[in-house]
């Protein structure tokens, strides 16, 4: 991907320098902005960023910027947020403490909170000032692939589409051509939801069920299209970029870590990497409650997960189910 030369660059930082949000700065760095990557000095992923200015995924240019210093926020355009879905608040107090306005803050992460229920813009916007625009950045695609050249979708959601207007329109390139969504219930239940079909999908490679994969994907679609509907979003959004056209990235790829994981689980070997799906899982328990929607998909993986079922059992289970319509 050839570096994009721009008159008037944003000024751009990102906090979180994992897999993805390391990428996010290449690559908004590739399109002609002015990027830092902010992390913390005892993160073994910022140090590594640090010394080498690479990870095992990409390598940083030298016009990246490397900072530990929160304050630098306050001389930016745009704050991109990479980190665990579960961390996403005490980062927003961070926020709050040191006095952040009128910045457009864009989620690239996909989680619902446990201990709320809550959505992630739902937090962002109960701590921070009202003068800052919030946005997500959401569907599929892996680094690997794109820091090899290969093109996908994704959308841009947030109640103001001005703000949507903006991002799209900096951020778009060859590699990725961006939606403007308009669902971002829909749109951020279903990317996190996603993940969790993602560990489904990992135990049936791990209990030699891949067959079932297809199923999965067309049931849990439709599991998740309900919830969305109950919590007062467009049911067809689970049919869109941010869940169902994210599947082949976290069903099937070997570059997902929640369909890794879930693999690695049912055979009982170590897996450490993230996967997001296992606290989403948690999560959904709540939002269950709070809107009666039967999730049966989710449920089993949380069985699985949190009370210790036996995963071909439970998973058998789902097929024990009563007869009914598909829709």
């Amino acid at each position: 991907m050839e570096t994009k030369k721009r008159e008037n660059p944003l000024k751009i930082i990102v906090i979180g320098c994992g897999r993805w949000g390391s990428f996010i700065g290449w690559y908004l760095d590739h399109v002609g902005h002015d990027v830092t990557l902010y992390g913390l000095s005892e993160a073994p992923s910022f140090q590594k960023l640090l010394a080498d200015r690479k990870n095992e995924y990409i390598s940083l240019t030298p016009t990246i910027g490397l900072t530990t210093n929160i304050d630098e926020t306050k001389n930016k355009d745009v704050i991109i947020i990479s980190v665990n879905s579960q961390s996403l608040r005490s980062v927003c107090h961070e926020l709050k403490d040191i006095g952040l306005k009128d910045k457009t803050i864009v989620l690239c992460m996909k989680g619902i909170e446990i201990e709320t229920g809550d959505r992630l813009t739902e937090i962002v916007s109960s701590i921070v000032d009202k003068s800052n625009k919030i946005a997500v950045w959401i569907g599929p695609g892996h680094v690997q692939s794109f820091y090899d050249g290969v093109p996908n979708c994704m959308v841009i959601d947030s109640l103001d589409y001005k703000t949507k207007d903006f991002i799209i329109t900096n951020f778009s390139s060859d590699l990725i051509r961006f939606y403007y969504g308009n669902d971002l219930i829909g749109n951020e239940i279903g990317a996190a939801t996603k993940n969790v079909i993602g560990i489904a999908a990992g135990m049936l490679d791990g209990l030699n069920l891949t067959a079932l994969k297809g199923a999965l994907m067309a049931r849990g679609t439709r599991e998740i299209s309900r919830l969305i509907k109950a919590l007062g979003g467009n049911e067809l959004s689970a049919y869109g970029l941010c869940h169902l056209g994210d599947y082949e990235a976290t069903v099937f790829s070997k570059y997902s870590h929640n369909r890794q994981f879930g693999e690695s689980f049912v055979k009982k070997e170590e897996y450490s990497l993230l996967a997001e799906g296992y606290y989403t899982v948690k999560a959904l328990k709540k939002l269950e409650e709070k809107t009666n929607v039967d999730l049966p998909i989710c449920n089993a993986v949380y069985d699985i997960l949190y009370l210790d079922k036996d995963p071909k059992e439970t998973l058998n289970q789902l097929f024990k189910r009563s007869l009914k319509e598909e829709f």
